[in-house]
């Protein structure tokens, strides 16, 4: 047990302990949905993207002056792109249509990685809301 901060893994599972206790919730990532094979319509480009929306949790909410920051813990994330069958964090977020909070979509502006012990604990997304 002594040893479990010291580890990548330790950390992580740390931070998703103090994100569900600091007011930690849920918001669901929107990704583009897997292309299904075989309609014509969609190989001309006339179909409709669809897109799927993957909860993220936990999850907690950090205002700065003029934006919205999200702080979500690596273990999420790495679960995330071992489901999805992403390559890493970047590829996740750059093809993601933005994160819904309360049925408003908001985009993802800018993604950082907090690290400890050779690899991420955390992650902080910049949101920007919808114009209105």
């Amino acid at each position: 047990m002594a040893g479990t901060l010291n580890s990548k893994e330790g950390i992580a599972r740390l931070t998703s302990t103090v994100l569900r206790t600091a007011g930690g919730r849920s918001v669901l990532l929107r990704i583009p949905a897997p292309a299904t094979a075989g309609i014509d319509a969609e190989q001309l480009g006339l179909a409709t993207p669809q897109f799927q929306d993957v909860v993220m949790e936990p999850v907690a909410f950090r205002k700065a002056v003029s934006e919205n920051r999200l702080l979500v813990s690596s273990h999420t994330i790495e679960t995330l792109i071992g489901t999805l069958g992403y390559d890493a964090a970047d590829a996740l977020f750059e093809t993601a249509a933005g994160i819904v909070v309360d049925g408003v979509l908001f985009t993802i502006t800018n993604c950082i990685a907090y690290e400890a012990i050779g690899g991420p604990y955390c992650f902080c997304l910049t949101l920007r809301a919808p114009v209105r």
